[in-house]
């Protein structure tokens, strides 16, 4: 078992003094302020002259813009968040012409995240206690959980939420995560919105529905946003409520999925899903509020980093793949299966299925297949849904890239599915 540096960030939570608030303020609002700057010079760069301009460029610009008298106040915080914000910008337009993300966008004071990040030039550590540059005192920082021993901090952000809330986020090496023991446990992991997810193994995870909880509070306190005064003190009252309550709901949800996911994580060494486009499914407006709720792309992030960590293999087949209209046991692919239907008895073998249980059996059969032959989980769309017997056999194969059943060194039997051994490659 190799070792392997793992650089993770614990988030506490701190309350700064009125004099440590007016410092931040004034860092977050420099730090949008360089951003924007520097987008714009870029931007008006390529517009009028097709000329790129680099950081190392924007940083000149950052030290002539201290030198004039209208932007004097930037030189009053700590210049290594200002950098920082620069180096962002930087990696923004590197993912763009990489074509992984939208061209960088200007950030906004009410609606962009208020952040600042402090490098081990700009923050003091001592004593497990953080002391900020051009601070005093250190921050009253609630130690919810220990850093692991012997770490130093690389990287501090400093960042306040809608609900007014302030954190501190320590990026260390942690040593403590370690790959575990290896074991042959695998499990095919189907979404859904009435249980959030069915495990092949038949356990069927209760949606928290986190969302629907506080809907009804929820949308009173909506309502009555809706009647303030626009830039009144009322309105920024009555945004604050939202606001609480909006994060108490991504609370409640984000430790629901972190235990799930590290359950699924620490009991099987292959988790196999599906690849949801959620952005899609989130235009149907009948479903997009109960999609949104159950954060099926966060679980998905979720298990990916932490299968990284552990040493897991996670594996996730084509989101066109017919996992709930195929029969796990003969192979059989209907024709048509509507969403409202749970359950459903299969013609070709007369087995009766839990549709979402299926579903997840069938999404587990076709990762081993992946794991074991790297193979692609695409569905054969012009194969007949009728097939029987030898033919279902063939129209499963197909659909998870395998050789079909029959003939020599192929599957033995068509109607065996669960049984096949991938274990051989």
């Amino acid at each position: 078992m190799t070792d392997q540096h793992v650089k993770r960030a614990f988030k506490y939570r701190f309350y700064p003094t009125t004099e440590q608030a007016k410092e931040l303020f004034r860092t977050f609002g420099c730090v949008r302020k360089v951003y924007n700057m520097a987008l714009d010079a870029r931007s008006r760069a390529w517009t009028d002259e097709s000329r790129r301009i680099s950081y190392a460029e924007t940083s000149a610009m950052l030290t002539e813009w201290k030198r004039t008298e209208a932007l004097a106040y930037l030189a009053e915080v700590s210049s290594v968040p200002l950098q920082q914000s620069l180096r962002h910008l930087q990696a923004a337009f590197t993912n763009f012409f990489a074509k992984r993300s939208q061209y960088p966008r200007f950030k906004s004071k009410r609606k962009s995240r208020a952040a600042a990040e402090y490098t081990r030039s700009a923050f003091k550590w001592r004593d497990g206690q953080l002391t900020l540059a051009k601070m005093r005192a250190p921050l009253d920082v609630r130690w919810s959980r220990p850093l692991p021993d012997g770490t130093q901090p690389s990287t501090v952000t400093v960042s306040r939420d809608a609900a007014g809330r302030w954190f501190v986020s320590l990026l260390v090496e942690d040593t403590t995560v370690r790959p575990l023991p290896a074991d042959g446990n695998a499990v095919g992991v189907d979404v859904g919105i009435s249980s959030l997810v069915t495990l092949s193994t038949g356990e069927k995870v209760a949606n928290p529905k986190c969302e629907r909880r506080d809907r009804a509070r929820l949308a009173v306190v909506q309502k009555d946003l809706a009647r303030k005064e626009n830039g009144s003190r009322n309105q920024a009252k009555a945004r604050l409520k939202v606001a609480k309550i909006h994060a108490r709901i991504a609370d409640r949800r984000r430790d629901s999925l972190h235990k799930l996911s590290t359950r699924l994580v620490q009991e099987n060494q292959l988790v196999v899903i599906e690849d949801l486009g959620v952005h899609n499914l989130l235009r149907n407006r009948t479903l997009a509020r109960s999609i949104s709720d159950a954060a099926w792309a966060e679980l998905r992030s979720m298990l990916d980093y932490k299968c990284a960590w552990y040493g897991r293999e996670i594996v996730a087949i084509d989101r066109f793949f017919p996992s709930s209209k195929t029969c796990s046991t003969c192979g059989l692919i209907r024709d048509e299966l509507k969403l409202g239907v749970q359950e459903w008895a299969c013609e070709g073998c007369g087995t009766w299925h839990d549709r979402d249980h299926n579903a997840a059996k069938n999404i587990l059969t076709a990762g081993q297949a992946v794991s074991a032959c790297g193979a692609g989980v695409r569905p054969q769309r012009s194969s007949s849904g009728r097939a029987v017997g030898d033919e279902a056999g063939k129209t499963m194969a197909r659909a998870v890239g395998i050789p079909a059943p029959g003939g020599a060194g192929r599957c033995q039997t068509a109607n065996s599915w669960n049984a096949m051994d991938f274990s051989t490659g």
